[in-house]
């Protein structure tokens, strides 16, 4: 009986806080899509925020608070609470509200992978009461792939990323349009604050760098820890640690776990290269990196190529490295990468290309080729202009693709070559098209 009265409080609590002050973002969740809708991401991305912002779209459309179920499972009073349990939701809703249809309630359930063997209890409610479910939580417990096998294709996926630059200029409240000169000028350094700086939505708001930087740390220190360390049961934390700076540090380029094996045996250290490779997984897994593999026609040569890191957030990679000469291109490049991957498609899938030339960035749709996208941060020097324009055309040859660009720091132009148009664009101005 405790924990029903306990959830009846963090029930009406969240309804008396409806609807939410919050900045809006880009995404929006589906909210009539009858599926479990999962929210997942890196951490401290907005994931909880993102699902507030969802209710306030609902209450506008006229849901009433009433109609609006939310538990978060980390509340210390449900510490301890098992799967069994979580019937006490529905019985503390019903008492609530009794003449309350459950099919018509919209379920928020924050951090519920706390309970061992949660989804049991979800998937009865979505077949037996309610389509309208969230669910969102920790990336230690719960994993996107996880999530798939686990709600056995009950559910659709809705992937949070930190700010784009839009949601940034939100953010920071930074005008995008209808801009005088001087607006401009502040459009272009906030886009300079941004690139370098991290987009994680409680950093942003954080006006003290020291603060900031202190924020970050302990933000990789909870990632590399919670979602490596704890959940694979990694002995070698220096050595895990070494190994993940090493892949920031290589962020852009094609990338041998080999060499970096190599490395670390050099230096005394003990370690198989197979726990190397699965730990690439496993950064991966939880969102600190995104991965892409070279464009090719063969699954098993994609799958055998090296592969390219790119980081979830500069500014945390600012936090952990020592800046770099080279890092303003890195630092670009991740992110467009970062841009590209938050207006995916569901069915593309981004790639590079690796011939006698390169390009960065190949988007496609199954076997069609979408776009291409070379990042350089300027056009000037004319070695530079004949390598992005040789690795970009080449690419389109091969390809079959004319959908062609090249983003920069600061660069805008149309070029014509070889019968192909190329658009040069400041990459500012490209994410906020």
């Amino acid at each position: 009986m405790m924990i029903r009265d306990t959830i009846k409080s963090l029930i009406i609590t969240k309804q008396r806080e409806i609807p939410f002050s919050m900045i809006e973002r880009e995404t929006k969740l589906p909210i009539k899509s009858q599926s479990i809708v999962t929210v997942v991401g890196v951490r401290r991305c907005g994931k909880s925020s993102q699902m507030q912002l969802s209710i306030n779209v609902l209450v506008e459309k006229g849901v009433l608070p009433e109609a609006i179920l939310w538990v978060g499972f980390d509340d210390e009073r449900l510490a301890g609470m098992k799967a069994t349990d979580l019937e006490e939701v529905l019985e503390a809703y019903r008492e609530l509200y009794p003449s309350q249809d459950l099919k018509d309630v919209f379920m928020f359930f924050d951090e519920i992978q706390l309970i061992d063997n949660w989804e049991l209890f979800v998937i009865r409610v979505f077949k037996s009461y309610c389509k309208n479910i969230f669910i969102s939580g920790s990336n230690a417990k719960m994993l996107s792939q996880e999530i798939a096998t686990t709600l056995r294709g009950w559910s659709i996926e809705e992937k949070i990323y930190p700010l784009s630059f839009v949601e940034y200029c939100q953010f920071t409240g930074t005008k995008t349009h209808h801009l005088t000169e001087q607006e401009t000028t502040n459009l272009r350094l906030k886009w300079d604050e941004y690139y370098m700086g991290s987009a994680f939505p409680e950093i942003v708001l954080t006006e003290l760098k020291s603060l900031r930087d202190k924020k970050l740390q302990a933000y990789f220190d909870v990632m590399l820890f919670r979602d490596l360390v704890e959940r694979h049961n990694i002995g070698n934390t220096s050595v895990l640690r070494f190994f993940i700076k090493r892949l920031m540090n290589n962020l852009t380029k094609p990338t041998s776990i080999n060499a970096i094996y190599n490395d670390i045996k050099s230096q005394g250290f003990k370690i198989s290269k197979d726990d190397l490779y699965l730990w690439a997984d496993y950064a991966c897994e939880c969102f600190m990196f995104l991965r892409l593999s070279k464009f090719t026609p063969s699954l098993i040569e994609e799958q055998q190529s090296l592969r390219k890191y790119y980081f979830i957030d500069n500014g945390l990679r600012q936090a952990v490295l020592l800046p770099q000469s080279d890092d303003n291109g890195k630092l670009l490049e991740n992110a467009v990468l970062l841009h590209l991957h938050r207006h995916l498609h569901p069915l593309d899938k981004i790639t590079y290309y690796s011939g006698n030339k390169e390009c960065d960035f190949v988007v496609q749709q199954e076997q069609q080729v979408k776009a291409l996208y070379q990042v350089c941060w300027e056009m000037q020097e004319t070695t530079t202009w004949q390598r992005e324009m040789d690795g970009i055309i080449e690419a389109s040859t091969m390809t079959k693709c004319d959908n062609l660009f090249i983003i920069t720091h600061h660069d805008e132009e149309v070029i014509q070559q070889n019968g192909k148009t190329v658009k040069v664009i400041p990459a500012w101005k490209w994410m906020l098209e």
